[in-house]
């Protein structure tokens, strides 16, 4: 008698890659910012424009669907450094300080993270805020909630003397 195999035996490990023409392609849809934007192929105007719920991408009729990709992605990628340059600004303004950051040390510093796994943004002990650039996908309350917990992340500076100081 034959044993009865697990289910999860019988998944295929070896299945191809999702077919890009499914995915990226004229009238398609992608997540930006809690909505959902339909790309838009647009010869006519020479950047990437948004215009309501629709991304006008500067692409021949006939472009193909890594050229879809690239240039939707780099445009999302740009979104990302922008807005939360912006969020991190408006809770860590360059020369004015809120009260709970008084004491970081020097400015902070914001770079866009292309990783598989691991969090949204990660804090570094170099001040500096490592964020996934696919955030820009969610919402824009779940994108402040993560900048702000990162922030409250960042190391403090340590009060040290000044070993130069003049001795009174």
């Amino acid at each position: 008698m034959r044993a009865l195999r697990k289910p999860q035996l019988d998944l295929r490990l070896d299945a191809a890659a999702p077919d890009a023409a499914t995915r990226w392609h004229d009238r398609a849809t992608i997540p930006y910012r809690g909505r959902n934007l339909c790309l838009r192929l647009d010869d006519g105007p020479a950047e990437t424009t948004l215009e309501g719920d629709e991304l006008h991408l500067p692409l021949p009729p006939g472009a193909t669907p890594r050229q879809i990709q690239d240039r939707t992605e780099a445009w999302l990628r740009e979104q990302a450094m922008r807005h939360l340059s912006t969020l991190v600004t408006e809770k860590f303004p360059p020369g004015r300080k809120a009260p709970a950051l008084a004491e970081r040390r020097g400015p902070l510093r914001l770079v866009l993270s292309f990783a598989r796994g691991g969090h949204w943004i990660e804090a570094t002990g170099d001040n500096t805020l490592r964020c996934h650039w696919r955030l820009i996908e969610q919402p824009d309350a779940v994108i402040a909630r993560a900048v702000d917990r990162a922030l409250a992340l960042l190391p403090a500076t340590q009060a040290m003397a000044d070993l130069f100081a003049a001795e009174a």
